[in-house]
This record gives C-alpha cells, structure tokens and sequence, in this order.
C-alpha cells in the first residue's frame, strides 16, 4: 500500500506530496468540503508546485461554476442505477420497463464499457459499441429494442449527471435507428385451441400439487388474456378482483376491468377494458376457487392464496410440448396472447381500429405497424366487390329451466358485489 514519505504546503487545503511508490509529485485540494487528490507529472518540486496551483484554480473555477466533475467507471455508474429501478419495482413504483432496462444493461452496457470512464464515452464509442451489439445480436436490432436499450442507457447518465459524475454537455447522442417493426406473433384459433388442450392433459397428469395449481392458474390467465388483451404481466398481475366490474339484464351480463398498474397508467391513469362475453366462464370458475375473496386481493393467485412468478416458464414448456413455441413471426410467449386478441378482434371487421386501440392502452398507429397484414381482411367485402350474407350468431339452446337458473346465478353475482365490493 502506497504511503506518503514527503510534504509541501503551498495554500491552506493545497499541498504537494510523495508517495514511497513514485518519484512524481501528487497534488491534494480540498474545495467545498470535498478533497481531491491529482498528479501533477512532474519529479521536480518546483514546477511541481506550478502545476498544482493550475489544477487547483481550475478546479476552483468548475466548481463556482457548476461544472466540476469527478468521473466514475461506467459499470460502478450502471450498478448504482439498476439498485435504483430495482428498488423501485421491489415498492410498486417502478414501470415494467425497468427489468428490460436492468436487461440490456447487464447484458450488453456494462460488459462493454465495463471499466471505462463515463465521461470518456463520446459518439465514437457508442458507434463502436452500436457495431458490437449487432455482431452480438448477429442481426441489426429492431428500432423498439435499441429505445429500451437507448432509455436504460440515458437513466445511467442521468444518474451521473445527478451525483456530478460528468456534465450534461458530455452525454453523446444516442440513435434509434433500428430494423422497422414487425408483425406480432399471435395463435389463430386452431392453435390457441390446441395450447388449451395440451395444457388442460397437463393439468390432469400433474405429478406434484404446486404444479397442478400453477397450470390450473395459467389456464385461467390464458383465457383472460385473450378475452380481454390486457398486457401478461404487470397490467394482468396487478388487477384486484374489486376491479372486475358486471351489468346485467336478464341473463345477458357485461364485464369490465379496471386497469390501474403498467405500461401506460403512469401517463394516461387507470383505463377501463371491456371483456369479451366469454370471460364470465373464467370468472365463474375463479370464484369458485376463492369463496372468501376481497376486493383489495389479485385475482391471479394460485387456488391456496400464494402468488407465483413461474406462468411465463411454464407457459412456454406448454408451447413446446405442442410444438408452437416458433412461428413464422417470431417466438411466441405469454404476449402472445395479447397479440390474439387484438388480431381475433381485427378479423371481426365491425370493430373501429381507434376504439380497439383505446380498449388495448396503445395506438391506432401502432395497430396499424404492426397488424397491418390482417387489417385488409376488415375491409375485403368493399375491396372484393362480393359481400357474402352474414350469418347470425348461433347463440345455445337455452330451454327455460336453464334459463331462469342462469339468471339467478348472475343476479346472486350482483348480490354479492353490494355485500363485499366485489364479484
């Protein structure tokens, strides 16, 4: 360990010194209550002292004017800020973004710039390190990966920026230039059908009980999903069953969902979905799973009350038992099933784009980005010239008894709202 073996003072907090590992004189300051230790280069005393009034002044004036900087490696700036977002998301105030964040930084930012200093990262450097992602990636990144990229990037200058690690004029303009968005994979009905299926057998063959429960959840997550296209993740696992609302008349009911956490609520509030009607037989199983339920509970918990963070793991080992994990567009995974609802949706065609937009939390522009493949089908009547009658939809033989038993069942729902606040 180095120590010091001589001393000169020049100004009270200025002093030049030697260290028994270097025949160079080091100069030491103190400006605000902060000391700064520098090399001066120099092995004679005299220009030594020269140089050390020069940086001491300098580093005077960038301090009474704002611009004083202690520079810090890139990777001790990038850890510094993923503890942030993680601490975020860990008290519920972080976006969902953050873990893609915390992602790209870990996995491209920090083993890149790993040891170099933040201040030293100019439009060189990001260029080199935009040619090394792509040999990484083995393909060019498509434009909303290099914005997530991009944004995790700029939370870790901002960090910087804060703790006077560099300067605002120092941060280097970052691109988004990126491949163009494509189509979303998504599951036709054939497929999605035999997801359920393969999923339902599983269920059946489940050797240990915490398995069966967390099929039995993803079953019900599956169908809420594409009943309703609220985005897997933090949207679905933030929905309370107090969220759920129901109108009745007769036997004929209508759901709605209160979304208060992802994507966009930090921007645009809580937003309301409307359900597809089939989703009643989803809730109607999840109340029979929780008779004591409350309305500040989440709906999606396993049957003895845990929570779980394997859906999207098992998911995926159902996608591969039934061979549908790739499609033409791309992996599937749990978005997928928001993607089928919003593609099931356009092959109605008497379903406005804006109003689907607005069901779904995004943009007509987006939709039109990324499902413009099934948005010709909407208008095929008009662009063909042949309109084909419409068929009316079969809607079950219901005799009497069923019926008025089916009433009952949703007027004990409308019951049960006023007593506990929820379904």
């Amino acid at each position: 360990m180095a120590t010091q073996i001589q001393r000169h003072n020049i100004l009270d907090g200025l002093y030049v010194y030697l260290q028994n590992n270097s025949k160079r004189w080091y100069c030491r300051f103190v400006l605000y209550g902060k000391w700064y230790s520098k090399a001066t280069k120099e092995t004679d005393l005299n220009k030594a002292i020269d140089i050390a009034r020069i940086i001491y002044v300098e580093y005077r004036y960038k301090a009474e004017n704002n611009i004083l900087v202690d520079s810090k490696r890139f990777k001790d700036v990038a850890n510094r800020t993923i503890e942030k977002l993680k601490n975020d998301l860990n008290n519920g105030v972080g976006k969902v973004s953050y873990r893609d964040y915390i992602q790209a930084l870990n996995k491209y930012h920090i083993p890149y710039f790993d040891r170099m200093y933040i201040t030293s990262i100019d439009q060189d450097k990001i260029r080199q390190f935009n040619k090394w992602r792509i040999e990484q990636l083995g393909r060019i990144p498509a434009k909303s990966t290099i914005l997530t990229h991009n944004a995790g990037m700029n939370m870790v200058f901002k960090e910087a920026i804060e703790h006077k690690w560099m300067i605002a004029a120092q941060v280097p303009v970052l691109t988004s230039q990126g491949e163009k968005g494509k189509r979303r994979a998504a599951f036709t009905e054939d497929e999605y059908n035999k997801v359920f299926d393969t999923l339902f057998n599983m269920i059946e063959n489940s050797r240990k009980e915490k398995t069966k429960l967390i099929r039995e959840l993803l079953l019900h997550y599956m169908e809420f999903a594409v009943y309703t296209g609220i985005r897997p993740g933090t949207e679905m696992e933030g929905i309370t069953w107090g969220d759920i609302e129901m109108a009745r008349q007769d036997n004929n009911v209508r759901f709605k969902v209160k979304v208060r956490k992802g994507k966009t609520s930090k921007y645009t509030g809580t937003r309301t979905v409307i359900c597809r009607d089939e989703i009643w037989g989803t809730i109607e199983e999840l109340r029979e799973k929780f008779p004591n339920r409350k309305p500040n509970e989440k709906l999606f918990r396993l049957a003895d009350g845990r929570e779980t963070n394997e859906l999207g793991v098992t998911f995926r080992k159902v996608l591969d038992a039934c061979d549908l994990k790739d499609s033409a567009d791309g992996a599937r995974t749990l978005y997928s099933l928001r993607h089928t609802y919003i593609t099931w949706q356009l092959l109605r065609r008497d379903l406005r784009i804006d109003i689907l937009a607005k069901n779904c939390g995004t943009r007509t522009a987006m939709i039109e980005q990324h499902y413009s493949h099934v948005v010709p089908s909407m208008f095929e009547e008009e662009l063909l010239g042949v309109i084909f009658e419409k068929k009316e939809k079969k809607v079950p033989y219901m005799n009497k008894k069923s019926l008025e038993k089916q009433i009952e069942k949703f007027k004990g729902w409308e019951v049960e709202f006023k007593k506990r606040g929820c379904l």
